[in-house]
């Protein structure tokens, strides 16, 4: 059994939490300048070429690409045969967020009580922690800074199963013309499919972590992935809502089996700075 010290687990967070935030993943930025040749529109491309510079800027300085420097998610993977020695994981990955946002002079955003909007826990911890046990004595981390903006823009519905494809496409496309420019485009989306009201929301939020425009490997799901793409770039939100071809960069999709009686259907949305990043202890 292998054992990790949790002190080593933090020091692994707070430098990931920095590098997250300072450094647009090369898949983005590629997207992000893909979008920009393609465009059509000429203050779309000012912009997205805008958004290419902002990136550069951040990562060349140190400084955070966005003022939002979003809400710490992780996606641990815990190995069944490795032992923790030290704390427990939610601690260890606390102090890491709690040390890599006052080393990186990163803006603090959580509350302790979301009905009382003075109670900042100065050090943006708690962070949301789903874990996973797999084979093995592994740990791997996937980490984002998740920003409010395109947060409060996602959606879940539980759907009439007589809905199909055409309903969760109307429902997504609706959703997104309703957001504007709120939740700051181009936008990634990420769509959960089955399970049941939470596991729709989880697969909704791990679809982000796929690289940017890598399809589904299930045929149909790559379909209704085009497809989506297609009807929201239609809407011509564009990006910051201003107009254009690129409302959205990618569309990816999870799916999991469910109820006979239930359609859950949940929608993550990602804006621009899709900051996110994957380590293994």
């Amino acid at each position: 059994m292998r054992e990790v010290p949790t002190a080593r687990i933090s020091e692994t967070v707070a430098e990931a939490v920095q590098r997250a935030n300072y450094i647009l993943p090369t898949d983005v930025k590629a997207a992000l300048e893909a979008a920009a040749r393609r465009e059509s529109n000429r203050l779309a491309r000012g912009i997205l070429a805008a958004l290419v510079e902002n990136a550069g800027i951040a990562a060349r300085d140190r400084v955070a690409m966005c003022q939002d420097t979003g809400l710490v998610v992780v996606f641990a993977e815990v190995g069944q045969d490795l032992r923790l020695i030290g704390g427990t994981l939610q601690e260890a990955i606390d102090d890491g967020v709690r040390d890599g946002y006052r080393e990186g002079y990163l803006r603090k955003s959580v509350l302790a009580d979301p009905l009382h909007r003075d109670t900042n826990t100065g050090d943006n911890t708690p962070a949301i922690v789903h874990t996973r046990l797999v084979p093995g004595d592994g740990l791997a981390l996937h980490i984002a800074a998740k920003g409010g903006g395109s947060e409060n823009m996602s959606a879940l519905w539980m759907m009439v199963p007589s809905e199909g494809r055409e309903g969760v496409i109307r429902r997504v496309v609706a959703r997104i013309v309703e957001a504007g420019g709120k939740p700051c485009p181009p936008l990634i989306l990420g769509i959960g499919l089955g399970g049941n009201f939470e596991t729709s929301a989880l697969l909704a939020k791990w679809a982000l972590f796929r690289p940017v425009g890598q399809p589904n490997p299930d045929p149909s799901l790559a379909d209704l992935e085009r497809m989506i793409l297609r009807e929201v770039n239609a809407t011509c939100v564009g990006p910051m809502g201003l107009g254009g071809d690129t409302t959205a960069l990618a569309v990816h999709i999870e799916r999991h089996p469910c109820h006979i009686a239930s359609f859950p259907v949940a929608m993550n949305v990602q804006c621009h700075a899709a900051r996110h990043v994957t380590v293994e202890v």
